[in-house]
């Protein structure tokens, strides 16, 4: 008999909404996985099992009562400890915030109430959404990262504790510990759910998703989130889409599991059908990637000003030299900065008419052996900056035997083409 902890939300949501499964029921599957696994993935940063209970109990009876279910009625979602939570503590992953109880939830947060989902518990971030890394392990090999920052999302993803984990992303903190966890990251163009709620660190980059184990429920999550339709993507198009391969500004810093593995994703879509041609980044586009330490450090800096000037003593001595530099570079050269993204979009536009999607590594290789290090954000901070939606599916191993994604990227608030064309790159891929 299959786990329901196993089983993708979209195959639960038809059984939770007719009432032949209940809300409760399934939560109880999801806090048996949990307890079998979480001693040693210490994906949450705070879990209360009998007010997820509180919460499934709530749904179920407003079902039997005829109150109507959202689109997402009892399906559970794990909520990076960045996002605020009215009932459950928003540590961000810092002693500075220890114990910290808002009043209420982020907007992500409060939608995915509203839509009917069971709010399980806070997932681990690493330090502000930066690079300190929690304590979480990656499913896959305990002894390897999850990636960062949202850790605990996305090892709980890939070990069943919920259907959909809050991600936030910088540089690449949703497609990179996604790809590292075998799941599937989505970052939606920039803006697409609304931040309030959320530690924020820099205006300019800083964009909410989720990671799932499926693109199908990636869809589901998102369209339940926030009323828009993002498709099917499990219904092939009638068409093959044109691809375009790109390694990047940074393609020396892929592996040579990653060269391998994108080489033959590219090939097996052609064999579908697929048109591939090379895409190079023009050089306004490479001048906004140069910025983008500047522009995240700086940023972030005037984010953590109030942490700065009272409780620098609890921040990393990692994060705080980042913070000083960003802050030395000036205000001038943060305008520069920002400005050099501006222009950097303007550039990609006009590309962006040449291809259906684009297909590009998500990560160097395979997750670093050790929880210090959440890997090298090199494949991601370029679409972050572009403000575009990315995708990473999950399509192979690489040689010590961890998951290896590839990455998918489409033109701004193209989020539903970007959901299917990684699909269908998936499914080509076999």
């Amino acid at each position: 008999m299959t786990d329901l902890a196993d089983l993708p939300a979209t195959r639960l949501l038809p059984r939770l909404t007719d009432g032949s499964l209940s809300a409760v029921a399934l939560t109880e599957a999801l806090l048996a996985r949990i307890a079998a696994r979480e001693p040693v993935l210490r994906a949450f940063a705070w879990l209360d099992p009998a007010l997820a209970l509180r919460q499934a109990r709530a749904l179920d009876a407003a079902r039997r009562a005829g109150r109507g279910v959202g689109p997402l009625h009892g399906l559970a979602l794990g909520v990076k400890d960045v996002l605020d939570t009215a009932d459950q503590p928003s540590q961000y992953g810092s002693p500075a915030w220890a114990g910290h109880r808002p009043r209420s939830d982020a907007a992500c947060v409060a939608l995915g109430r509203r839509a009917g989902a069971v709010i399980l518990g806070k997932t681990v971030t690493t330090e502000f959404a930066t690079r300190h890394p929690g304590p979480t392990a990656n499913p896959a090999n305990p002894a390897h990262t999850p990636g960062g920052s949202s850790s605990g999302s996305a090892a709980g993803a890939a070990a069943g504790f919920f259907h959909a984990g809050f991600g936030t992303q910088t540089a690449g903190s949703i497609i990179r510990p996604a790809a590292f966890c075998g799941t599937v990251g989505f970052k939606p163009s920039y803006g697409t759910l609304h931040r309030a709620g959320m530690k924020v660190m820099s205006e300019s980059l800083d964009t909410i998703g989720v990671i799932t184990r499926s693109v199908g429920d990636a869809a589901l999550v998102m369209g339940g989130l926030t009323g828009r339709d993002h498709g099917r993507p499990e219904a092939r198009p009638g068409t093959a889409p044109r691809l375009g391969l790109c390694w990047g500004p940074t393609a020396d810093q892929a592996a040579p599991e990653t060269r391998a593995l994108l080489e033959r994703v590219a090939a097996a879509a052609g064999r579908a059908g697929a048109q591939i041609r090379p895409f190079e980044m023009p050089p306004a586009v490479v001048a906004g990637l140069q910025a983008h330490a500047l522009v995240m450090n700086g940023e972030s800096a005037a984010a953590l000003a109030w942490e700065l000037d009272h409780v620098a003593p609890l921040l990393s001595e990692g994060l705080r030299e980042r913070l000083a530099w960003g802050r030395g570079q000036g205000a001038a050269a943060l305008a520069a900065a920002q400005a050099a993204f501006a222009t950097a979009r303007a550039a990609f536009r006009d590309l962006a008419g040449e291809v259906d999607a684009i297909l590009t590594p998500s990560a160097p290789g395979e997750a670093p052996a050790g929880l210090g290090w959440t890997g090298d954000p090199a494949f991601n901070s370029l679409w972050t900056l572009l403000h575009l939606p990315c995708v990473t599916v999950p399509v192979g191993t690489g040689p010590q035997g961890l998951p290896l994604g590839v990455q998918v990227v489409a033109g701004f608030g193209q989020d539903a083409a970007a959901l299917a064309w990684a699909e269908w790159i998936r499914q080509a891929a076999g």
